[in-house]
């Protein structure tokens, strides 16, 4: 700042000051948002656990529709947030699925719409969870005209979850499950045994511990098939 006027110089200062504390504040409040969507999807998948894997099933609905609420309080809140996104269409359609009937249809496509929201920020979050919830829509949910099932885009769907995560539980639960629908006994076994084989997820001892039951039930189902 050589060369100018003392009074330009305080003012460059004081204005390079101001700069450097906007920077400072708005990334302090992204950290903070960051932390407080990571909080908000911690939350989500504990209160999901705890319906899905310790409430019985004719409550199950009613709860889902409350959790439902809070999930599109977080996706208000944090509207760039993929997870968030990401767990309200799992909390959606979890919900579809307890209620079931024509009913459900509603509340499936809105989770439809919600998985397609976090692809469209970013697929790859969770290892690919939206990717393999949404393939798993498309196959449970009936095809056209009562709904959009299409077993094309199902195997499309699960297999991109795949490819984000290959060691993921849920990501080959839902195959080898899908398999299992086509009558691929034999490949759905292989997929099981990696999703047995899958880390734990030490934060979510509910939701672990409940998709390996559904791992071994799908497995005695198979084997029945098979036999």
């Amino acid at each position: 700042m050589k060369g100018l006027p003392l009074a330009a110089q305080k003012c460059s200062r004081a204005i390079a000051v101001l700069v450097v504390a906007l920077f400072s504040q708005m990334f302090f409040s992204l950290t903070a948002m960051a932390d407080s969507a990571d909080e908000r999807v911690a939350e989500l998948q504990t209160a999901w656990a705890k319906i899905k894997y310790r409430t019985p099933e004719k409550q199950q609905a009613a709860q889902f529709s409350e959790l439902i609420g809070q999930a599109q309080a977080a996706t208000a809140a944090y509207p760039q947030s993929a997870p968030v996104w990401v767990w309200s269409g799992i909390i959606r359609a979890s919900y579809a699925g307890a209620k079931g009937g024509l009913g459900a249809l509603s509340a499936v496509k809105a989770a439809k719409s919600d998985l397609e929201q976090a692809i469209a920020i970013d697929g790859s979050v969770l290892d690919g969870a939206a990717y393999t919830s949404l393939g798993s829509l498309y196959y449970q949910v009936p095809s056209w005209p009562i709904g959009f099932g299409n077993d094309k885009k199902a195997e499309s769907f699960l297999r991109k979850g795949l490819e984000f995560g290959a060691k993921d539980v849920d990501a080959n639960y839902f195959y080898a499950d899908y398999l299992f629908q086509k009558k691929n006994y034999a490949q759905a076994l292989e997929y099981l045994h990696r999703a047995e084989q899958a880390p734990t997820d030490p934060q979510r001892p509910v939701a672990s511990e409940g998709r390996l039951g559904e791992i071994k039930s799908l497995q005695a189902k198979i084997q029945q098939e098979m036999h």
